[in-house]
C-alpha cells in the first residue's frame, strides 16, 4: 500500500502519490474507464483527488464514480476562472461562491476537504477579495482547508498568507525552480504541499506522442530535458524508456522534504498501477536527487527556467 503522510498543519492523512484529474476531464474519458481508474486507485491507498472546475466535466466524473466512498478520500478543487454556468467575474468573490456551490453538486458531497484559487496573479492575491471568499466559504463549512495553486513568485507569496494552508505547485526533474523559492517558505510554515506535473509531462517522449492539449504543455519540458542531457542509465536506471522514466521522475518529486503528495494524472489503469508501483519505493538515493538538480542547474545558468504555469 501506498505512504501516508500528514499534510501540514491541516492534519489530513494523505497518500504520497494523488490522482489528478485533468486528463480524465480534458480528454473526455467515458464513465466507464474513469471509474476503473478511481476505484483503482483508492482500493490501492491513494487517497489524494486532485480535481478543478475548470477541468471539463471532471468533478461530475468523481461525484459519478466514487462519491458513494466519500469517506475514503481526500478532495481537492480548484476556483477563481470564469465558467459558463456561473455568474461572476474571474477571481471575484460571487464567481467563487458559485463556483464552490457548483463543485459541490457536481462531486456530490456536502463538503471540500481543499480549495484552492487556481494560479490567479499576484495582484489578485495581494486584493485579498478572492482569498476572502475561500474563507467565508470555510466559515461556513462547505471548505475544511483553503489555498493557492500556482508557481514562482505568485505561490512563495502564497505560503507566507495566514489562511493560505495548502499549496500546490509545479515540481519535477524539467521544473525545479520552486524548490528553491515556494518550497521553503511552504515548510517554514507547515504547509500541505502538492507536486503537479510530478512527472514532467512525460517529457522524453517527443511532443507529437502526446494527445491534444499536452502537446503544447510538454514541449518545454521536453526541451528541457534535451539541454540537460540527462540520462537514466547514468544514474543506474537500466531497463525500457517507459519503465525507468517515469520511475526516475516520480521518485525525484518525492524526494524533497515538505513535499507531501505527487499528483499524477491518467486514464489508464495500467498507467495507474505503474505509477503506484514506483511510488511505492520511495524517494531517489540523496546522489541520484544532487545530480539531477546539478544538470539542471548547468542546463541553466542564468535560472531562467521558471516553473511552468
Amino acid at each position: 500500500m501506498i505512504e501516508r503522510t500528514t499534510f501540514g498543519k491541516t492534519g489530513l492523512n494523505v497518500s504520497r502519490l494523488g490522482f489528478g484529474a485533468a486528463p480524465i476531464g480534458y480528454l473526455k474519458t467515458d464513465e466507464e474507464r474513469a471509474g476503473r481508474v478511481l476505484h483503482l486507485l483508492l482500493d490501492s491507498g491513494v487517497n489524494l483527488l486532485d480535481t478543478a472546475a475548470s477541468y471539463h466535466g471532471s468533478e461530475e466524473l468523481i461525484g459519478n464514480a466514487v462519491a458513494s466512498r466519500r469517506e475514503q478520500y481526500v478532495l481537492v478543487s480548484k476556483c477563481g476562472h470564469t465558467l459558463p454556468d456561473v455568474k461572476g467575474a474571474e477571481w471575484s468573490p460571487e464567481l467563487i461562491a458559485g463556483t464552490i456551490d457548483r463543485s459541490l453538486r457536481n462531486l456530490k458531497t456536502d463538503r471540500l476537504d481543499v480549495m484552492l484559487l487556481h494560479s490567479c496573479g499576484l495582484d489578485i492575491l495581494k486584493k485579498g477579495e478572492a482569498l476572502g471568499a475561500l474563507v467565508k466559504a470555510r466559515e461556513a463549512g462547505k471548505v475544511r482547508y483553503v489555498g493557492y495553486s500556482g508557481d514562482n513568485e505568485e505561490a512563495a507569496y502564497a505560503a507566507t498568507l495566514p489562511d493560505v494552508a495548502v499549496l500546490e505547485m509545479s515540481l519535477s526533474i524539467a521544473d525545479q525552480a520552486n524548490i528553491r523559492t515556494a518550497l521553503p517558505k511552504a515548510r517554514e510554515n507547515n504547509l500541505g504541499v502538492l507536486a503537479k506535473r510530478s512527472i514532467a509531462n512525460a517529457a522524453w517522449k517527443d511532443p507529437s506522442e502526446q494527445p491534444g492539449l499536452y502537446q503544447s504543455y510538454s514541449r518545454p519540458y521536453y526541451d528541457r530535458i534535451r539541454a540537460m542531457k540527462l540520462n537514466p542509465t547514468d544514474l543506474g536506471f537500466v531497463g525500457p524508456t517507459d519503465g525507468v522514466w517515469p520511475e526516475l521522475a516520480l521518485r525525484f518529486t518525492l524526494s524533497f522534504p515538505g513535499v507531501h503528495c505527487a499528483i499524477i494524472g491518467t486514464t489508464n489503469p495500467d498507467n495507474a498501477r505503474a505509477n503506484i508501483a514506483y511510488a511505492e519505493k520511495g524517494p531517489l538515493p540523496e546522489d541520484v536527487v544532487h545530480k539531477i538538480e546539478e544538470v539542471f542547474r548547468d542546463a541553466d545558468p542564468e535560472g531562467k527556467w521558471t516553473a511552468q504555469r
